[in-house]
């Protein structure tokens, strides 16, 4: 069975729908600020149908039922609700790319295309591809700014739309809540094509997988061992917090709500809508540059999730006189997926916000945490000379994939430092130009045993070794949720193995090997 439309569903709550009519139509709910929750939508009376009449587009609730996508309706004068299945004529209407040529945009150099999905319960997903063959410096498509969706454009007035930029409310959180309002309005809503759109995709990234905020729990223990499972939490706990504060959108943006005035947010939308709503949005916003703080995170139809993420491209959509365009930075032939650049992010955050991991990132890291002992007599001292060298007393180290060597490096001085317990050798340090520290064999023996005992600590955190992610990375039937966070650990794992084989080069060749480590009362915090 086809899943409801994403911007709007609520996967746990469900209701029984009794078609009025066999003529195709979509669904709505209309109901009173009484009868907001779906369940209670399952008891309308009549006198439902006759408020309709009266106050338009109280709470119209969208629902998905049978195979199709469900997505506007009315609730008739005997209080059923009227059901209808998009038509292929209604899909023909409502088509994308046909909807934005016919509001504006110029002929371009790309097409909708679609791959299955893995879930046959699920839409075959969009993808944007070349037309024709295209050249380094060609532009691909120039959306006008009438297409887009910014917070000024959402907010109506620049000073409001900054004004909540910079307060409680993320601008995504601005941007899915005015999505899920206009959703309601069903076809009546300028964007309906768009937020169709935004439903098929379900908030998949380009191997078809969900972020890890709408993952379960036992979902969720396909990345036991990797700080990401962590920030997953967090993050889902952030969305709660904005949540809480979206009424105070409600009453300071007018101009955002005057078309249903009456729908309160956290009365209308349930969380766990929210939260999905939150989600697609984030695996679509564009962080545009060189524009103002209102418009800087825009929603641009042709763009992601139907422009594929590379790490290693260097294409980006770019606001230019009027439009966001996309110049290709490479070669392509005629239905080839057209690519753009994701930015600097590592593959933890490629998966959190977009659902995916590129196994050829250059920019994808781990980071380790020093930090040194607050219980040191020496705390101050040592604090002021690692802010001298341009660290801080808790410092994180990125370790870059393929430059682990150059990462134990840069922490070695840190480490050696918070050693350090003599007076004397401490104001030799201060007095000392550049991150120096007079190093004895037993010092940096429990220097390198530290970090060595740090690896491994990590890595045993990790339920599967480096050899079970590669044979199950080669079975092609399996979950794909568990495929994407293996990849991810798996990226992790081979990052912390290479600092180990540094740290145990660096032990092997010490000249004395019988030389125990020195003891270290207050040794840095490695975490």
């Amino acid at each position: 069975m086809e899943a409801s439309p994403f911007l709007l569903h609520n996967p746990n709550r469900f209701i029984s729908v009794r078609s009025a009519s066999p003529s195709p139509r979509l669904i709505s709910v209309s109901c009173t600020r009484a009868s907001l929750s779906f369940y209670k939508i399952q008891h309308s009376s009549t006198h439902f149908g006759r408020s309709f009449r009266h106050v338009r587009g109280k709470n119209q609730s969208c629902i998905a039922s049978s195979s199709h996508i469900l997505v506007a309706g009315s609730l008739e004068e005997d209080g059923t609700l009227a059901v209808e299945a998009a038509s292929s004529k209604d899909d023909e209407f409502t088509d994308l790319k046909s909807w934005m040529h016919k509001n504006g945009l110029p002929l371009c150099k790309v097409v909708l295309k679609e791959r299955p999905s893995h879930d046959a319960k699920h839409q075959p997903m969009h993808y944007i591809a070349a037309s024709e063959d295209l050249q380094p410096g060609d532009i691909a498509f120039s959306v006008p700014n009438s297409l887009v969706v910014t917070l000024e454009r959402v907010l109506g007035n620049e000073t409001i739309a900054e004004l909540l930029a910079t307060n409680k409310l993320s601008e995504l959180a601005c941007l899915a809540l005015y999505l899920m309002y206009e959703k309601k309005q069903g076809k009546k809503s300028f964007w309906y094509p768009y937020i169709r759109e935004l439903d098929r995709q379900r908030g998949r990234g380009q191997l078809a997988v969900e972020s890890p905020l709408l993952w379960s729990a036992s979902e969720l223990s396909y990345l036991t061992g990797s700080p990401t499972k962590a920030e997953v939490l967090e993050r889902a706990e952030g969305i709660k917090r904005e949540y809480n504060e979206l009424d105070t959108v409600w009453f300071m943006a007018g101009s955002l709500f005057q078309q249903y005035p009456y729908d309160i947010p956290t009365e209308a939308f349930p969380f766990n809508i929210f939260k999905q709503a939150f989600v697609a949005i984030q695996s679509c916003v564009v962080h545009l540059q060189g524009v103002s703080l209102a418009r800087r995170f825009a929603l641009v139809p042709l763009g992601p999730p139907l422009l594929a993420y590379k790490s290693n491209c260097k294409a980006m959509l770019t606001a230019v006189d009027g439009a966001v365009e996309l110049v290709v930075d490479r070669p392509y032939k005629t239905g080839e997926p057209v690519v753009v650049w994701c930015g600097p992010q590592p593959n933890s955050k490629l998966l959190l916000n977009y659902g995916f991991v590129d196994e050829d990132n250059p920019n994808d890291r781990i980071v380790v945490e020093a930090a040194l002992n607050m219980e040191d007599p020496q705390y101050q001292d040592k604090r002021m000379v690692v802010q001298r060298n341009g660290k801080l007393s808790i410092q994180a180290f990125h370790v870059y994939a393929g430059k682990e060597k150059e990462a134990v490096s840069d922490m070695l001085p840190y480490l050696r430092l918070g050693y350090v317990s003599d007076p004397s050798e401490m104001q030799s340090v201060i007095c000392s130009q550049g991150p120096v520290c007079p190093v004895s064999p037993c010092m940096e023996r429990a220097v390198l045993d530290q970090l060595s005992n740090y690896f491994r600590s990590r890595l045993a955190g990790y339920p599967t070794t480096l050899s079970e992610d590669e044979s199950l990375l080669a079975d092609h039937n399996v979950n794909p949720k568990k495929r994407v966070a293996t990849q991810l650990v798996r990226l992790e794992k081979k990052i912390l193995h290479a600092c180990l084989q540094v740290t145990e080069d660096l032990i092997i060749r010490l000249p004395d090997h019988s030389v125990s480590p020195c003891p270290a009362p207050y040794a840095p915090h490695l975490k």
